[in-house]
């Protein structure tokens, strides 16, 4: 019988040194790839959003030289609060809610607003943005606020406005014309801004 041969290994493609079979590594995408995942989601986010703003019946943003949307509401004791009946007076209408961080900060400022001008024709408004009566209430008496304060049920009023979301103020003239609108909390200088438009006029 003829002596055993030792057959050397052969590394191949399919079978490398060791007897370990190769793994193929992930495969690279085209480069065009990666840009169309970055930029596909982009157009669609603008093309929804145009379909948005062109949709019949929603209402224009309210902006300043507008006129301010009249409303009738009620307070959080049943009294009606109308916009209307304030025509002459300058007036500040402000959105806020008691969940809301930074109407809690900017509150203590419609406070001394109120204070500083007691007896005087200034009128301030509150409606409560998305919120509960009984939590507005609460917030209210912890506060001290001395003005109107409104529901605005099925969001129909901030709709109207224009609301996103609170804090968000109105400064309205004694024509009723929307002079500064505030988008998020006012500040002391926003405040003092706001007032010298309504209250400087005669």
């Amino acid at each position: 019988m003829p002596p055993a041969i030792d057959t050397p290994m052969i590394a191949t493609a399919d079978a490398p040194q060791g007897g370990a079979l190769a793994t193929p590594g992930p495969a690279r995408l085209p480069r065009a790839y990666y840009v169309a995942a970055a930029v596909v989601p982009l157009v669609i986010l603008v093309a929804w959003g145009a379909l948005l703003l062109a949709r019949p019946g929603l209402p224009p943003v309210v902006r300043v030289g507008d006129p301010a949307p009249a409303f009738a509401l009620a307070d959080l004791d049943g009294n009606p609060v109308r916009l209307a009946d304030l025509r002459g007076r300058p007036v500040i209408v402000n959105f806020w809610a008691s969940w809301c961080g930074p109407c809690v900060e900017e509150f203590p400022l419609l406070n001394s607003a109120a204070a500083a001008h007691e007896g005087e024709p200034l009128a301030i408004v509150g409606i409560v943005f998305r919120d509960r009566s009984e939590a507005a209430r609460a917030f209210l008496e912890r506060m001290g606020a001395t003005w109107p304060v409104a529901m605005d049920p099925g969001d129909a009023i901030a709709t109207r406005f224009g609301i996103i979301g609170p804090p968000d103020t109105f400064f309205i003239n004694r024509d009723g014309i929307v002079v500064v609108r505030q988008i998020g909390q006012l500040s002391a200088a926003d405040l003092d801004r706001g007032l010298a438009q309504i209250l400087g006029e005669e």
